[in-house]
């Protein structure tokens, strides 16, 4: 005889945090971000798009 398994629902994954843009450059073009001892440059283009340097 076997036992019946109890089947638990998914646990729903939290939403990842979203930031907009504009609030995380404040008016800048570019700005710093220090990630393990190391700095990257994140800069708006003209064009409106996002790059990330080491």
């Amino acid at each position: 005889m076997t036992t019946p398994t109890l089947k638990l629902p998914s646990p729903v994954p939290a939403p990842r945090p979203r930031i907009d843009v504009q609030q995380l450059m404040q008016g800048r073009q570019e700005l710093e971000i220090a990630h393990r001892g190391e700095v990257y440059r994140l800069r708006l283009t003209k064009s409106g798009k996002l790059i990330l340097t080491k």
